[in-house]
């Protein structure tokens, strides 16, 4: 009681109250604002949406805690230069496709699309259950980045051709927009890769810049206007089964985080993950029928011995790369391995049910 007496005298318990409580109360109306960098034209259907989506459930569901701006290519940083953005900490975060990063992390691109690889199913249950997630961080550790899976485009369109391609002998000479592991195999077939940003895809395949370009699917490419720059749609999209679209964080600016808001940012990603999925699977839909009776374009399938000898060539790239150091070599041995099981289980009930129903 004494003792009680003489601190509540001396003011003490007023002064320990305060600075104990004045934490807590900084903390919750703590502000944050954070740019997001992307590849992508702004508001740009799903890829671009889906950046702007990522940003608003983050900043809705920290209460405005974290207020994130999205920035579409070419506005704050180039398209190309976004993990580049986020490894310094121009922008805390940045949303593209680990592909487009090849020059400096050559493995990074397993973490995308592999041609004739797995599907967006199957890419997700890697990386999320077959350890493809803690190999993902692994390899951006060094660069101070922090990955999440945020998007994935499923199954595209082999793209959009000036040219008729009936057989191998078409490929050679031909220059097209495609990035990735699907570019390599190309120039391998004869062909020349050119790497261009969305943006510029309708001009340069509208001018004769390019022969031919594969950008994502009917929607995106409906949304584009690439059927007033090309005359066949080709399908299918070996080069991107299921391509996973990324969201790079700064790690520094993740682990200032408070844990609530670190989880927030993590679950953000994983519900645009899946969302962007069924986007595309729910519009690809009506925009290939739109093409199709409104405007007429000319859809084809690869001929099947194109296909082959893209397969034989994509093998050999694979190979290649999983050969180029450890990192690659640790990373296509989980891959490869998951993707064995998962085809053997999709042979007996994905294939099954999509051939009889």
């Amino acid at each position: 009681m004494k003792r009680r007496d003489f601190i509540k005298k001396a003011g003490i318990g007023g002064v320990a109250a305060s600075s104990v409580a004045a934490p807590a109360i900084v903390s919750a109306k703590t502000k944050l604002k954070w740019k997001m960098v992307t590849t992508w034209p702004k508001n740009f259907p799903v890829l671009g949406t889906g950046a702007n989506e990522l940003a608003r459930l983050i900043t809705e569901m920290s209460d405005k805690r974290i207020s994130v701006k999205v920035y579409g290519a070419g506005e704050l940083v180039p398209a190309f230069e976004v993990f580049d953005a986020v490894s310094r900490g121009t922008a805390q975060m940045g949303h593209g496709a680990a592909y487009y990063w090849k020059g400096k992390i050559e493995e990074a691109q397993f973490f995308s699309t592999v041609p004739f690889g797995m599907n967006a199913q199957e890419m997700t249950a890697w990386l999320y259950h077959g350890g493809g997630m803690e190999l993902w961080e692994e390899t951006y550790a060094p660069f101070g980045v922090l990955p999440a899976a945020a998007g994935n485009t499923t199954v595209q369109m082999a793209g959009w051709f000036n040219k008729e391609i009936n057989s191998v002998a078409d490929l050679k000479g031909l220059k097209m927009r495609i990035p990735g592991l699907g570019g390599e195999v190309l120039r391998r077939a004869g062909g020349t890769p050119v790497n261009l940003p969305g943006g510029e895809l309708f001009t340069s395949l509208k001018t004769g810049a390019i022969d031919a370009t594969e950008w994502v699917g009917p929607y995106n490419d409906l949304a584009f206007g690439l059927y007033k720059a090309a005359k066949y749609y080709y399908y299918p999209g070996w080069h991107e089964p299921g391509t996973t679209l990324e969201a790079v964080i700064n790690k520094k600016a993740f682990e200032a985080l408070d844990k609530d808001l670190q989880s927030i940012v993590k679950n953000a990603c994983r519900m645009v993950n899946q969302d962007m999925s069924t986007e595309f699977t729910a519009k690809n839909n009506a925009a290939l029928d739109t093409l199709v009776n409104k405007y007429k374009v000319d859809v084809r399938k690869l001929p099947d011995d194109v296909l082959g000898k893209l397969k034989g060539l994509s093998e050999e790239v694979v190979t290649e790369l999983a050969g180029k150091n450890e990192a690659a070599k640790k990373i296509y041995q989980s891959y490869d391995k998951f993707r064995k099981q998962v085809m053997a289980w999709h042979d007996i009930s994905e294939k099954i049910y999509f051939n009889v129903r």
